[in-house]
């Protein structure tokens, strides 16, 4: 865990880092900015937030290779080493082949999410002193900081399960004693479901979104609100839990009637449509600014898929626009992956690309898979992935509470089947393909998690929810075996043993 933050840095970064935020800082030369001469006026407050959401930007990588990268979304074709490109793996195999070690722990560094919960801890101080910022914003604000912080931290123990708990300063913290014992998973769970108490409190009667729905808002901390009371009540929590849960999901619907789905799956990560109708909180990118950090794991080279042919439009996948994906082919998604949607579904089209060799005119042999779901956009002829990455949306919702209502003995057939209209479009049948007329709707939660794959793969979710459900289920989908349940968690890399003494190795890896 980081010991030394630059919390100024943030402040900085707000100013090149979203658009949105117009106002002009008045701020002192970098090599005088202090806590004595910050946290002065309410553009401060403004630009520290805006930096926040900033370095939750810079954490997108990491929530994706914690939410799928060990599910059964990726990997190399059977008997083959390297993608069906030829471009090498380069150790991320070790995520689907749930061969993580000390010292190849996949995320390292708690995946740098303390960096993050150092600067909402300090929000949360200097908001509860200062009277420049309006009552308003300071509510929103302590609502969001709450929020955040509480999302940082489901992803820290959903993943490491016992994890530090910190919500102090660094002003609090012993230079000659840095040393500090991660906490049972059950204290942290206990911190987040009271974060999420605090975030709600603060935002009261305000479910306004701001930024373009870029901002963390009280909606976006419902939806946490009811993904944590999920994940407990599949584990214990019971009908209680699951209660709360769609208690959650049904404020939501409420109080903020704008929300609803979009009429066409591909819209809903439109460049051209930020913020839309079915967008809750989203991760902002923006040609010029930032584009998503995929690149180098998700997507090919130009040069090589040149090789193949694109089967369904009948072409070599050479075109100087449609094929420019210019980057490293590193997970590939599984051609059993894509075979298991329905080829009358758009999501099947839309989220995965899939490449064939051509033995014969006419004959195509299907070689591979890549991401598309976020294909960016053309900018002079270069690919930009500039679309944004949604961390929760309206689809996702609807079926939690088809997820609630299965818990309860309840039926999903109403947000099961808007969400499954949707994909189908005019190819949609509901004797055919609504719930519960398909094979798999004979068990409610195969149905669901189904449904779930189909609907947000590559948005980093997964992994989780296998985990959610249940052990059986990671054990059933992936190549992970009942007798290494342990690696249900994630190993502690070496150097965060080395730098806090106090931290011991996630129980089942081998000992620091």
């Amino acid at each position: 865990m980081k010991k030394t933050i630059n919390y100024i840095y943030i402040a900085l970064a707000a100013m090149i880092s979203f658009s949105s935020c117009k106002k002009q800082l008045d701020l002192a030369p970098i090599s005088s900015i202090s806590d004595a001469s910050y946290w002065k006026t309410a553009d401060q407050f403004d630009a520290f937030v805006s930096g926040l959401h900033a370095r939750f930007r810079s954490h997108v990588s990491n929530f994706e290779a914690l939410g799928e990268l060990r599910s059964d979304i990726f990997g190399t074709e059977p008997s083959s080493a390297s993608t069906f490109t030829g471009e090498a793996t380069q150790g991320l195999e070790r995520f689907w082949q749930q061969n993580l070690s000390l010292d190849a722990a996949g995320v390292s560094n708690y995946g740098g999410f303390y960096s993050n919960i150092a600067q909402l801890n300090l929000l949360i101080d200097k908001l509860s002193s200062t009277t420049v910022v309006t009552t308003a914003n300071k509510n929103y604000y302590l609502g969001l900081a709450y929020g955040m912080r509480a999302y940082y931290y489901f992803q820290l123990t959903r993943s490491w399960g016992n994890v530090v708990i910190w919500t102090g300063l660094f002003s609090d913290v012993d230079l000659s004693n840095l040393a500090k014992a991660a906490s049972p998973a059950s204290d942290v769970m206990a911190l987040i479901k009271s974060d999420i108490d605090k975030s709600v409190a603060s935002y009261g009667s305000d479910y306004s979104f701001r930024n373009t729905k870029s901002y963390w808002s009280k909606a976006a901390t419902l939806m946490l609100k009811a993904e944590v009371y999920l994940w407990t009540a599949q584990n214990g929590g019971g009908t209680a839990d699951a209660t709360t849960a769609l208690n959650a999901l049904t404020d939501i619907q409420t109080n903020v009637a704008s929300l609803s789905l979009q009429s066409s799956f591909a819209n809903v990560f439109a460049v051209t449509s930020r913020g839309n109708s079915e967008i809750i909180f989203s991760v902002r990118y923006l040609n010029a600014e930032s584009s998503q950090p995929f690149s180098g794991t998700f997507y090919p080279q130009t040069s090589l898929i040149a090789n193949f042919h694109d089967s369904l439009n009948a072409r070599q996948m050479n075109s100087a626009t449609l094929d420019n994906w210019g980057g490293l082919l590193r997970a590939p998604v599984r051609v059993a992956t894509f075979r298991k949607f329905n080829d009358k579904d758009s999501r099947k089209w839309f989220s995965i690309q899939s490449a064939y060799t051509r033995p014969s005119p006419g004959v195509y042999v299907i070689a591979g898979c890549f991401v598309k779901k976020f294909e960016g956009e053309q900018v002079a002829g270069v690919r930009v992935h500039s679309n944004d990455y949604p961390i929760y949306r309206y689809a996702d919702l609807l079926l939690m509470i088809a997820e609630a209502k299965i818990l309860l003995g309840q039926s999903p057939a109403t947000e099961i089947n808007l969400v499954r209209s949707r994909a189908f479009g005019a190819n949609y049948s509901a004797a055919i393909f609504g719930y519960p007329n398909q094979a798999i709707d004979t068990d409610p939660k195969q149905a669901l998690l189904q449904e779930r794959l189909f609907e947000f793969i590559f948005e980093g979710k997964r992994w989780h929810d296998l985990r959610r459900f249940g052990n059986s289920y990671v054990f059933q989908f992936t190549g992970l075996s009942s007798t290494e349940a342990y690696k249900l968690l994630w190993p502690v890399d070496r150097s965060s043993l080395t730098n806090n003494r106090a931290l011991v190795q996630t129980p089942g890896y081998p000992a620091f």
